[in-house]
């Protein structure tokens, strides 16, 4: 199947977009998850249950709340505007926020459940030894959860690169800019004669998808055989 150069462009733009969310999102999300997990906080409750309301707000919710908040004259796009030439909104930088965000959820919750699940005695037996706390979080603990960061990180990209509601609500639609798969998709509904290329890429999005989780559960697999073998 040979893609226009439309196609080609959403493919590209989805891949880059989807690449961008979850290497910002990553490190973020491994400190977040680390503090639910290991550490009690006045608002712990409030923090985890913001961090999850991606999942059950409707998308265009979300995006509006971007929209405002992340906008030209949004109280913190005005700023980075202004301070750093940052733009978000209507910019494919903006189709990445939104991506992160609605992606952030099911990152923070697989490390999380990754980090619940590490022996805690391994971590005490390393600072008995007298390793400081950083140190034996990246030589005891990080390594522990490493399946934990692989899933979580494939979850992620592949609702990034689907991502559509938050993102036409943010960033809008515009070719060549902010319109991912999904976005190009919606376009191809909308007019006639353009079921066709509709269901083209809805094949690669599936094919992608598909091939993101195949991709988690090996990899998860394989990061825990050489865990167990070691």
């Amino acid at each position: 199947m040979t893609l226009t150069p439309e196609e080609t462009t959403a493919m590209l733009l989805s891949l880059k977009v989807a690449v961008t969310a979850v290497a910002f999102s990553l490190p973020v999300g491994v400190l977040v998850a680390w503090l639910l997990s290991r550490r009690d906080f006045y608002g712990k409750t409030l923090l985890n249950g913001i961090i999850h309301l991606p999942l059950i707000m409707p998308p265009v919710v979300t995006g509006y709340l971007l929209l405002i908040t992340f906008g030209r004259r949004g109280a913190v796009g005005a700023l980075l505007d202004q301070w750093f030439g940052l733009v978000f909104s209507f910019r494919w930088t903006g189709a990445a926020l939104a991506a992160a965000v609605m992606g952030f959820p099911l990152l923070v919750r697989s490390i999380r459940l990754s980090l619940d699940a590490v022996d805690r005695k391994l971590e005490s037996a390393a600072s008995t030894l007298g390793a400081p706390p950083t140190w034996v979080f990246l030589t005891v603990t990080l390594p522990l959860i490493l399946p934990g960061i692989a899933a979580g990180t494939v979850l992620s990209f592949a609702k990034a690169m689907g991502e559509f509601g938050a993102t036409i609500t943010f960033v809008s639609n515009i070719p060549g800019e902010t319109q991912t798969l999904a976005s190009a998709i919606y376009t191809y509904t909308q007019v006639p004669g353009g079921d066709l290329q509709a269901m083209r890429l809805t094949l690669i999005s599936i094919v992608v998808s598909l091939a993101a989780l195949v991709a988690s559960e090996v990899l998860s697999r394989r990061l825990a055989a050489r865990m167990g073998s070691a």
